[in-house]
C-alpha cells in the first residue's frame, strides 16, 4: 500500500513528523532512550543487536542481517479482502512492530485482521497500539513467543548526501526484497494526503528503488542501522492504466529520529502529539514567505502577537518559502519548544519567539 502527494510538479507518496529526542544506539546493545513532548520516555531494549563492523559493510552483509527483522504486513478490510500489503520491522525485544500509518488505517476502521509474515513465512496476528496519522506512523504488537530479532537503529541526521542505503521490504507483495541505492537529499519538505489526513514530513530523499509494498519497511546504512521508514515515491503521475505507477528513484523515508519520537508517545500513551503555532497560512506565487491568513484565538500565534497578514520568512534562521515548509519545520520539534519565527511586517523585519502548542493526531 501506498502514500502519494503533490511537490513541485510530481506526485510524491510520503508522510509527516516531529523529530525530536535523544537517540544512544550502541554496538553490542542497542539502548534507545527518547524523550518527547508528552513527557513519555522510551527506553528501548532490543537486546545483544549488533551493528555490523566497520570492515564488513557490504550490501549482502547489510541483507543477511536485516532480513531477519523485516516483516511482511497484511491488513484485511472489505475494500480489499486480500489485505493491503506493506513492510514493518522489529524495533525491541517486546515484540513491538514498526510500520506506516496509512498499511493499517483502513483495516482499523473496519476492524480486519492485521497479520505480520516473516522471513521465514511464519504468520504472527498483530494487535495495534496506536497510530498517527499526522506522521504516518503506526505501532503494532506481537505475541511475546514470536521472538523476532530487534535491528539496530542508526541517525538520520548523521547521514550524508550520496552515502549508501538500503531499502527492504514487500514491494508489490514480493517479500524480503532488497534494493539500494544513495542518499539523494536530507531534510526534504514533502506532504501527502489531503485535509486532516494531510502528512508533512522533513524527509530522507533516496534513489532505492522503493515501490506500493515497501511503505514501512527500513531504510538502513552500511551497518544495518535503521536510518529511516519507508514511506513515498514520486510519480510524474498515473500509470494510463489504473494502476498505481512504480518508482522512478525518488523515494522518501521519514527520519528514524521522527518515528522514535511518535513511536515512545504511542507505546507511553496510545497516540502522539504533534506542534503547531495555531495560525492558518498560505503561499503565493513568488515563494516569499507563509502569510498568515488567520490567527487562532487563545493560540501560541495570538499569544506571540502574531497577526493576520504577516509573513513568516524562516524559524530559527531557516528559510520559509510556502505554507509547506513552514509546517514541515515547525514538525520538526516537539510541543512545549521555542522556536523564532522571522515575520514581515509591513516594511519591518521581527523576530518572534512561539511556544508551540500540542494536538494529539
Amino acid at each position: 500500500m501506498w502514500a502519494l502527494v503533490s511537490a513541485m510538479g510530481l506526485i510524491v507518496g510520503l508522510i509527516a513528523g516531529a523529530i525530536g529526542g535523544a537517540l544512544v544506539a550502541g554496538d553490542k546493545t542497542s539502548t534507545i532512550t527518547v524523550p518527547t513532548g508528552t513527557g513519555a520516555v522510551l527506553h528501548i531494549d532490543s537486546g545483544a543487536v549488533a551493528s555490523l563492523p566497520v570492515d564488513n559493510q557490504s550490501i549482502p552483509a547489510v541483507a543477511k542481517k536485516v532480513l531477519p527483522s523485516t516483516v511482511q504486513i497484511v491488513a484485511d478490510y472489505k475494500g480489499n479482502p486480500q489485505g493491503a500489503t506493506g513492510s514493518g520491522w522489529v524495533l525491541d525485544q517486546d515484540g513491538h512492530i514498526i510500520t506506516n500509518n496509512h498499511v493499517v488505517a483502513e483495516a482499523i476502521k473496519e476492524k480486519g485482521p492485521i497479520e505480520v509474515i516473516d522471513q521465514s513465512n511464519r504468520h504472527w496476528k498483530a494487535r495495534v497500539v496506536g497510530t498517527s496519522h499526522v506522521y504516518d506512523v503506526a505501532v503494532l504488537q506481537l505475541a511475546q513467543d514470536a521472538k523476532l530479532p530487534a535491528l539496530p537503529v542508526g541517525s538520520a541526521k548523521s547521514m550524508e548526501v550520496g552515502q549508501t542505503v538500503v531499502a527492504i521490504g514487500s514491494p508489490l507483495g514480493l517479500s524480503a526484497t532488497v534494493t539500494s541505492g544513495i542518499i539523494s537529499a536530507l531534510d526534504r519538505p514533502v506532504t501527502t494526503g489531503n485535509g486532516d489526513d494531510s502528512s508533512f514530513i522533513s524527509a530522507v530523499q533516496t534513489d532505492a528503488a522503493i515501490n506500493p509494498g515497501n511503505s514501512g519497511g527500513p531504510l538502513v546504512n552500511l551497518r544495518g542501522q535503521v536510518i529511516g521508514v519507508n514511506s513515498a515515491i514520486a510519480t510524474l503521475g498515473s500509470s494510463g492504466s489504473g494502476g498505481e505507477s512504480g518508482s522512478i528513484g525518488v523515494g522518501f523515508a521519514i527520519p528514524i529520529e521522527q518515528v522514535l519520537t511518535t513511536a515512545a508517545e504511542i507505546i507511553s500513551t496510545g497516540h502522539a502529539q504533534y506542534p503547531l503555532i495555531g495560525a492558518s497560512v498560505k503561499s503565493t506565487s513568488a515563494l516569499d514567505g507563509a502569510h498568515i491568513d488567520d490567527v487562532t484565538a487563545g493560540s501560541p500565534a495570538a499569544k506571540a502577537g502574531l497577526k493576520k497578514g504577516d509573513v513568516i520568512t524562516a524559524l530559527n534562521k531557516r528559510t520559509v518559502s510556502d505554507t509547506i515548509g513552514l509546517v514541515v519545520l515547525i514538525r520538526t520539534y516537539l510541543p512545549g519548544d521555542t522556536v523564532t519565527l522571522t515575520v514581515r511586517r509591513g516594511g519591518q523585519t521581527l523576530s518572534v519567539p512561539v511556544k508551540l502548542g500540542g494536538k494529539t493526531g
